[in-house]
């Protein structure tokens, strides 16, 4: 079983508490690696790790006079370690620290999306497996087109769920970088093996090259698979709503004991859930167009992408957060209606077969011009007159040349659009 995660847990990894938490193990790495080269001595880092610690309120104190919060960190750090705290910091810049720790913070954010995805793709393998070869209508713009199975719908989702799996992690990849270069990204004041050991220890790869930041490309990347996941889940979320509809009602959202559709009107059961989803996808897209934006800064740093970070990276990570787990329960507590699936089936009465019929007469010997237009005739006809699609093609003269009725009857058969089912649950790996 895939194990749930709160969205307080989501929540406390963009806390300033875990932020500075993540900031004091990239100073403390540091420090040990700095020790390692004989440039903190032994009794000062076992000082510096037994009595480092912060309070967020203190920093905030101290940052009322410095407004600067790493400084304000490190200071506070310093109250608390005392002398051997002049080694905190050596050779470091602040994003050094801060994109560092922005990272993990990424990796652990992006780990909670991971497990979330992989609860969706098992209730949506679950939903396709029970209804592999129940039978409904295929829709094209909207319109009745051929059939297919709802196992089959929720198989696409399926595919397309392992599809946001795979971009997550290949951009949570992209974002496990560290850098400890200084000011510029130069090591001027720095031994690059500071880099590395701090980078192995906190599992993160260093930068190849960076300047007083780590480049913004990555967190780009980050963001725009979180909006692809959305609108992944806005699709998925649009079906529902359409299924639903009460002209159609195929399926619905689940519906809890006391829950109440409107104000006015008692009878209504509306899929809020799932209109929800829509509109936030919508902000996932529109932050992650904040992240592009935030990739070119001036020279080597600025901090215009700074402030954009601290809202879309939280806000992101804790929507999609919020819409996986919501689509999750409303996969599991969907409501299923196979005989209203059966009814649509048979409101074109029989035209969802026009094109087996076409197929039919090319087979013997028929351009495929003259068929569509012979079978179009049928069909507009039982349209126009609302009465069975056989009914039509038996009063169609030219038909009549290449087939009779029971020949045409015979190619109604629902079973012949589900004969490869096994084949796609197969590639989709259900």
């Amino acid at each position: 079983m895939i194990p749930r995660y709160t969205l307080e847990k989501m929540g406390n990894i963009w806390q300033e508490q875990n932020r500075f938490a993540k900031m004091l193990e990239v100073e403390i790495a540091a420090c040990e690696a700095m020790s390692k080269l004989g440039l903190i001595p032994a009794k000062d880092l076992k000082a510096i790790k037994a009595r480092a610690g912060f309070s967020v309120e203190r920093i905030k104190e101290i940052e009322e006079k410095t407004h600067h919060d790493v400084i304000a960190f490190i200071e506070n750090i310093g109250e608390r370690v005392g002398k051997p705290a002049r080694f905190l910091h050596m050779g470091l810049t602040s994003s050094d620290v801060l994109d560092t720790a922005l990272s993990l913070q990424m990796s652990e954010a992006a780990d909670i999306l991971i497990n979330d995805l992989q609860s969706l793709a098992k209730a949506l393998a679950d939903k396709a497996r029970l209804h592999k070869y129940t039978v409904m209508m295929g829709r094209s713009h909207g319109v009745h087109a051929e059939p297919v199975t709802f196992g089959l719908k929720m198989a696409l989702f399926y595919d397309e769920t392992t599809h946001s799996i795979e971009r997550i992690k290949s951009a949570k990849k992209s974002v496990s970088i560290g850098k400890i270069s200084g000011a510029v990204g130069t090591y001027a004041n720095i031994d690059p093996k500071v880099e590395q050991y701090v980078c192995k220890k906190l599992g993160l790869s260093p930068a190849k090259v960076s300047t007083q930041i780590i480049q913004r490309d990555g967190i780009a990347e980050f963001l725009t698979a979180i909006a692809i996941a959305g609108s992944c889940l806005e699709q998925l979320a649009t079906e529902i709503r359409g299924l639903q509809r009460t002209e159609v009602n195929e399926i619905e959202e689940p519906f809890y004991k006391g829950q109440k559709g409107s104000s006015a009107m008692p009878h209504k059961r509306n899929p809020i859930i799932c209109e929800r989803i829509v509109g936030m996808a919508r902000i996932l897209r529109a932050n992650s167009m904040a992240a592009m934006e935030d990739v070119a800064v001036w020279h080597e740093r600025d901090i215009s992408h700074s402030s954009v970070e601290r809202v879309i990276l939280p806000d992101s990570t804790i929507l999609l957060d919020y819409m996986l787990n919501k689509m999750t329960k409303v996969i599991e507590g969907l409501v299923v209606y196979p005989e209203n699936m059966k009814r649509n089936l048979g409101l074109t009465k029989g035209l969802i077969y026009s094109q087996l019929v076409m197929l039919e007469l090319v087979k013997r010997g028929l351009e495929r011009k003259n068929a569509y237009e012979i079978v179009q005739a049928s069909a507009m006809l039982a349209r126009d007159k609302a009465i069975e699609f056989k009914d039509a093609l038996a009063e169609n003269q030219e038909l009549k040349k290449h087939m009779d009725y029971s020949e045409v009857s015979r190619l109604f058969d629902i079973k012949y659009h589900t004969k490869h089912i096994d084949k796609i649950f197969k590639n989709a790996g259900l």
